[in-house]
């Protein structure tokens, strides 16, 4: 008797061994597959910056993972087979990104009609990829003949809701020319109007000051925004000494930092939040009066020194190499932008470069005018920054430290952010408008 139960269990216990390495097999081919195009799909929707060259970007960005160069592209199969290609019978196909303006659209629910955006609307990119996954027991069936089942991965990922902290911005900080003006605090319609002068604040000669004070600094193009740096300086910092952490804040956003704000702020050194009151000029850039103006601060030619990096790094200013400690190896780090092409007439929604001339800046109610005094962060908006109107880059000698940028609003996400009130500031979560970050929907 045990003999015939054994003649009869052993075919279905390897049956059950065979059918339970196909079916993990093709579990663990299906959780490649998704991993696979939750990269991808993340990649694509950083380059979702509202312009028409959005979409090629974001398709450019999302397939940089199936190149396997350096063997670093997207496999499945036990991270076997990349992604994209044919191997033998088993074949991988990834299709074309789908662009989409809300999450409703590309998952059909909530009326969603699933027309797809085009680069200045699309905040959304949808991957879906399929793999053949090899069949081993399966084969001896009928229903697997062909030795393989095609398997399906897919992924949404897009811009989250305006963040009421945001992290990685530049630290320019702007008052509002309009704070009755939620949307776009009075600097115009966004990526429509004139160029602003982004220039130091200094004090008027009568004592009074704001965005455009009776005396102040002269302009470069249209209308003249005063800014101060905020306080970043993470005095406990090893590794970068003051120059150096303005420069990296000038040229790629607030450096991340396990210290305390040096505000007091609960808010993390690498970011700003809405509804903070906290924030304070940087110590070492204290503005001056205007008529009295005849050099720069260091420390604003620091911050000025990064931002030129985002338009050149390989003739860089001569203060810049002067002032910046171990200017020649930092500044390596930090590549230019790749659209330099069209110059200061150039519109941001023919902009095709790799973000770097975008920055995300802190608006307050209004500047403080010493070191001791404090602001309140109302928002976040973004400029586009432009050569001078001779062509130059931006002077980091100069005395006002002035700068040229477009006001776009905020189509591009940020680095990091939390876009619920995170620190407890009182943020009026949901933010009405302002940038966001990349997120994965599914």
């Amino acid at each position: 008797m045990s003999l015939q139960l054994a003649v009869i269990m052993v075919p279905v216990l390897f049956g059950m061994m065979g059918f339970a390495i196909d079916l993990g097999r093709l579990y663990l081919i299906r959780g490649e597959l998704n991993q696979a195009a939750s990269a991808m799909a993340l990649a694509g929707a950083a380059q979702l910056i509202g312009t028409a060259a959005s979409l090629d970007n974001a398709t450019a960005a999302a397939q940089q993972s199936l190149d396997n160069t350096n063997n670093l592209a997207n496999k499945y199969n036990f991270g076997s087979l990349v992604i994209g290609q044919t191997t033998g019978i088993l074949t991988s196909t990834v299709n074309p990104p789908a662009f989409f303006a809300a999450v409703a659209d590309a998952t059909g629910s909530s009326g969603g009609t699933g027309t797809q955006a085009d680069g200045t609307t699309a905040r959304h990119v949808q991957i879906s990829l399929t793999a053949d996954a090899p069949l081993l027991f399966w084969a001896m069936l009928s229903v697997g003949q062909s030795r393989k089942t095609p398997i399906a991965g897919q992924a949404l990922a897009g811009i989250s809701a305006p963040l009421c902290t945001a992290c990685g911005i530049a630290p320019f900080a702007v008052a509002a020319f309009d704070t009755s003006d939620t949307v776009n605090f009075g600097f115009g319609t966004p990526g429509s109007t004139g160029l602003f002068t982004f220039a130091f604040e200094c004090l008027a000669t009568t004592g009074g000051t704001g965005p455009t004070p009776t005396t102040g600094p002269p302009t470069l193009a249209g209308t003249v925004i005063e800014y101060v740096l905020i306080n970043r300086l993470d005095l406990a910092n090893a590794t970068l000494d003051e120059t150096q952490q303005l420069y990296k804040d000038g040229a790629q956003g607030l450096v991340a930092s396990p210290n305390p704000n040096p505000t007091g702020s609960a808010i993390p050194l690498a970011c700003a939040g809405i509804n903070d009151a906290s924030e304070m000029m940087w110590a070492s850039a204290v503005p001056t009066t205007c008529a009295t103006i005849i050099a720069p601060s260091a420390s604003v030619t620091e911050a000025v020194c990064g931002l030129y990096s985002r338009f050149d790094n390989t003739s860089p200013p001569t203060i810049c190499t002067t002032d910046v400690t171990d200017f020649a190896d930092l500044s390596t780090l930090y590549q230019p932008d790749t659209d330099l092409v069209t110059g200061e007439a150039d519109l941001y929604s023919s902009y095709t470069g790799n973000k770097r001339r975008i920055i995300t800046v802190p608006v307050v109610d209004v500047l403080a005018t010493n070191a001791a005094a404090t602001m309140t962060v109302i928002g976040f908006r973004q400029f586009f920054l432009e050569p001078n109107p001779d062509g130059s880059y931006p002077n980091p000698a100069d005395p006002y430290g002035r700068f040229v940028a477009q006001y776009i609003g905020s189509p591009a996400p940020v680095p990091q952010g939390w876009f619920d009130d995170h620190f407890g500031l009182g943020c009026p979560a949901p933010v009405a408008s302002g940038p966001g970050k990349v997120v994965l929907h599914q």
